[in-house]
């Protein structure tokens, strides 16, 4: 992969993008490093990225890195270790490896939360892993290909010198002596590729002779190496032992054991019993066993069990009596039940007294389903200080018990419920086809539902959040279990949305809009599946918070991401069975993020902010190593999460080419003013009977009008600074475009007012923090054809902004993930053809198409027209489908230009 990077000096973190390549973005919470190690990296990165990635990893820095490169640096590192470990000097090119899946895989898993991490995943690492390989090829040349001389130029560590190896193998005829040792060379490889080996005191009579003196002490270099690091192989290599078998007791045995990264590391290959492994070696266990069975309720506080046992490596059974000999052994490698197993008797006591210390806790105040799922995943507030996070983790193995892992099983795999309830009501009550996707996010819902634990279903946008949730609603509804009624709290630009889906979708869904614009005392609670408000209500509407709901939905949920707002506090007050939140923002780019939402989700379930700060800080200080920390989190937060994305192979399969959706954007009161008072002197001016052309040029002006109030009042008056806040629509896009800039995706927006796009221009300018593109009629054909190009680069502008006429035809701008008609030209067939700017044959991604209109305005009234599955009346709708509005009654047109002031006020 060689695809350019973006290059920007400023800038210390590097993320990737949905494609899979890399590119640096600056970020106000990174660590900062000098000048010159951020000239250092950007000049790596200055070829392509492949050739940047691997001179990161090879690279040692005496400076800490921000996270993002620490991350990457680790993923480079990972494919050099492999590169060393299976070169030799008799051919010091490129060796073919594997991509070793498994290692990758912990990697994600540990992965910090960084820009565009949701895209790494393992066919995005191969990409990356592939365009290392070639990255070496092209740096290999300059080296006469040879790789020793390449690694032993940027860092000695790398230098390839591994062809001793050490030999232990039990011998179990000698209980005395109940271990081997040998060591040996590699004189090359059999037919079959295996590695030839030769005692290596036979290189001593090989390699006599002033001739070949070099080539010895280049074969036992790795080993005196070692020597230096390790004074029990410093002893062999002094006394001349390590040119000969050796029979070796336990404690010889576990010796070697123990210094098996020191040797390693030299250089020197190591083959032992495959019982042992390096990095876990085979020890005792104290398993702790959570929640086998469910002791009370449902929900974060129901109780589980909690039960200590001991194990053998094998998972064979030790009894207390069996585990108390080991405790008090002297022993540092003993055989028990046939099985060799290292003890540290101090390590043991000290976590036996953990777990005990826990066990009396939980018999005396009971083990919450909540805390249960702390435990497990390592972020616990029941801390002992007998031993240190680490020292527990290697001699202990926390399990998940029969009803915990039946639980968290469903949680992350859903799909196991009556499908033939859910069949035989959504066949009754829903207006919809549910996708094989969206019926395993249902299934989701409704499991956490009956367990009253929360979620956040974070899809990408356009999977159908809405359908999904209403779905679960009528499940809830038609099952009889509503006891309480539902809240649904939203940004007000979204009311219109849902309001028009339940309609649609549920109409036996009866639902309540609570909203600045209803002034009614609290409605009958009884009487309504479903309450509607805002989050700006919350605080205005005192019986919202009095009122105890069964479920509390927030939709748009970055609303409450920052929990010192006073809006977040009043949201996170109110009284609930289950909560659950809706967004579509990658929700792992900021961790302070992730818990604000799962503060309101689930209470309790990250602990307190500053009990959760602490504990990362906690564990990076002790471990030195934030992998574990993020790791720890995603553990105990991804049975809660349900995220799909439009670019996963099962989802984007099952996607239509596009899918279109009306985006209703409610008036300010600034524009519900101007609107009205249009209408006002429409009205005056048709009863003065003008006839003919000066009819239709005055209808046609009002009309204009009517357009540009909706689009922004300043459109219309011809002044002022187009403030955000005094357009619905202009805040709509806000919301749409702070989630497309999140997902690192690209949006074509389409309007036919050449005036408003300087405005629209600069606005997005701001959300993306990066400038984008525009087009109109007096886009010179070069000029065009540069920007289209410009957009359709990987690390091109984010937005391209259109008139409507000029964009429509002769242009291929496939980058384009979403379209937006911020307003309308009342013709299909053009807006049709404007839309199809954005998707090609071939195209293989999804392509969301917003039609924004205004409620309780002309646009909604237009849009309805064209949407409706009546036969229309030739005299609005043309030969070519538009409408044409000229030719309707006085009366007809002011029923389509009325204001309905209920549904277009935003507060």
């Amino acid at each position: 992969m060689t695809s350019e990077l973006l290059i920007n000096h400023t800038h210390g973190n590097l993320g990737l993008s949905p494609a899979g390549n890399l590119y640096f973005y600056d970020s106000e919470l990174s660590e900062k490093i000098s000048a010159d190690v951020t000239e250092k990296i950007h000049s790596f990165f200055s070829v392509n990225h492949s050739v940047g990635l691997l001179r990161l990893g090879l690279t040692h820095f005496n400076e800490s890195l921000p996270e993002s490169l620490l991350f990457w640096q680790q993923f480079s590192q990972i494919f050099i270790a492999q590169i060393c470990k299976h070169v030799s000097s008799e051919n010091a090119t490129i060796p073919d490896i594997e991509f070793p899946n498994d290692e990758i895989n912990q990697l994600i898993f540990r992965a910090p939360f960084i820009r565009g991490i949701e895209y790494f995943n393992l066919d995005n690492a191969k990409l990356l892993w592939d365009g290392l390989h070639e990255a070496l090829i092209t740096e290999l040349l300059s080296f006469d290909n040879n790789l020793e001389s390449y690694l032993s130029a940027w860092h000695a560590t790398w230098s390839t010198v591994g062809k001793v190896c050490f030999h232990l193998a039990e011998n179990k005829k000698n209980e005395d002596y109940p271990f081997a040792f040998l060591a040996t060379y590699t004189t090359g490889l059999s037919k079959n590729a295996n590695a030839q080996h030769l005692a290596l005191g036979t290189a001593l009579e090989t390699y006599a002779g002033k001739n070949n003196k070099s080539m010895l002490l280049s074969l036992l270099l790795p080993v005196h190496r070692a020597a230096e690091k390790s004074n029990f192989l410093k002893s062999m290599v002094d006394t001349g032992k390590i040119f000969k078998p050796q029979a070796w007791t336990a404690v010889d045995a576990h010796q070697f054991l123990k210094d098996i990264p020191l040797f390693e590391e030299s250089g020197v290959m190591i083959r032992v019993p495959n019982w042992w492994d390096k990095t876990k070696p085979p020890r005792p266990e104290i398993k702790v066993t959570i929640g086998e069975k469910n002791e009370s309720m449902v929900g974060l506080n129901s109780l589980l069990d909690f039960n200590v046992h001991y194990a053998l490596p094998s998972g064979e059974t030790l009894s207390e009596k069996e585990f108390y000999q080991l405790l008090t052994s002297t022993e540092s490698l003993v055989q028990i039940k046939g099985q060799w197993v290292q003890v540290d008797s101090e390590k043991l006591n000290q976590v036996l007294s953990h777990w005990k210390s826990i066990e009396s806790q939980v018999n005396n105040e009971g083990l919450s389903f909540a805390e249960g799922l702390r435990l497990l995943s390592g972020v616990s507030n029941m801390s002992f200080e007998d031993a240190s996070p680490e020292v527990i983790n290697t001699w202990s193995t926390m399990i998940e018990g029969g009803f915990l892992q039946s639980t968290l099983s469903k949680l992350r795999n859903p799909g196991n419920t009556d499908e033939k309830t859910f069949e035989e009501i959504f066949k009754k009550y829903l207006n919809a086809q549910l996708r094989p996707y969206q019926l395993r996010g249902v299934q989701w819902l409704w499991w956490l539902y009956n367990l009253k634990l929360g979620g956040c279903l974070a899809d990408d946008m356009g999977l159908g959040k809405t359908i999904q949730v209403i779905s679960l609603l009528l499940l809830i509804k038609h099952n009889n279990l509503k006891t309480k009624p539902h809240l649904l709290i939203l940004p007000a630009s979204l009311v219109g949305n849902w309001q028009a889906e339940i309609n649609k979708f549920a109409p036996s869904l009866s639902i309540y809009i609570a909203h600045g614009s209803n002034k009614e005392d609290k409605p009958s609670l009884t009487a309504n599946d479903l309450i509607i408000t805002t989050y700006g209500m919350i605080n205005r509407l005192d019986w919202l918070s009095e009122t105890a709901w069964d479920i509390v939905i927030g939709d748009e949920a970055q609303a409450i991401k920052n929990p010192a707002a006073k809006q977040t506090r009043a949201v996170k007050s109110l009284k609930s069975n289950v909560r659950f939140v809706l967004t579509g923002t990658p929700i792992e780019n900021r961790l302070l993020d992730l818990w604000s939402l799962f503060d309101f989700v689930a209470p309790g379930l990250l602990g307190s902010h500053k009990a959760f700060a602490d504990y990362g800080k906690k564990t990076v200080k002790e471990n030195n190593d934030h992998g574990l920390f993020y790791a720890a989190i995603r553990k105990l937060v991804n049975p809660y999460i349900l995220r799909r994305l439009k670019s996963d192979k099962k989802i984007i399969s099952d996607l239509p080419d596009k899918t279109e959706m009306q985006t209703y954007c409610t008036l300010s009161k600034q524009q519900i003013g101007l609107y009205q008072q249009a209408v006002n002197e429409l009205a005056l001016k048709l009863e003065q009977e003008i006839d003919g052309i000066n009819r239709r040029g005055l209808v046609m002006s009002y009309l204009l009008r009517f357009k540009q109030i909706c689009n922004h009042p300043n459109q219309w008056l011809g002044h002022g600074d187009y403030a955000h806040e005094l357009s619905g629509k202009f805040l709509r896009l806000k919301e749409l475009c702070e989630i497309i800039s999140e997902k690192q995706e690209k949006v074509l927006v389409f309007t036919q007012f050449r005036e408003i796009i300087p405005a629209l221009c600069t606005f997005l300018s701001d959300i993306f923090k990066r400038e984008g593109l525009y087009l109109h009629g007096q886009t010179t054909i070069k000029e065009r054809a540069k920007r289209v190009e410009q957009f359709q680069e990987e690390q091109g502008p984010p937005f391209f902004i259109l008139s409507l006429k000029a964009g429509g035809t002769g242009l291929n701008l496939t980058a384009a993930s979403h379209v937006i008609h911020f307003d309308r030209w009342w013709n299909p067939a053009v807006e049709n053809q404007a839309t199809d700017r954005a998707f090609r044959i071939g195209q293989k991604k999804n392509v969301l198409v917003h039609k924004f209109i205004c409620r309780g305005t002309i646009e909604e009234k237009i849009d309805s027209l064209l949407n409706s599955k009546k036969v229309l009346s030739s005299e609005i709708m043309g030969q070519d489908n538009e409408v044409k509005l000229t030719e309707i009654s006085d009366k007809e047109l002011l029923n389509m230009v009325t204001l309905d002031i209920h549904r277009a006020l935003t507060e």
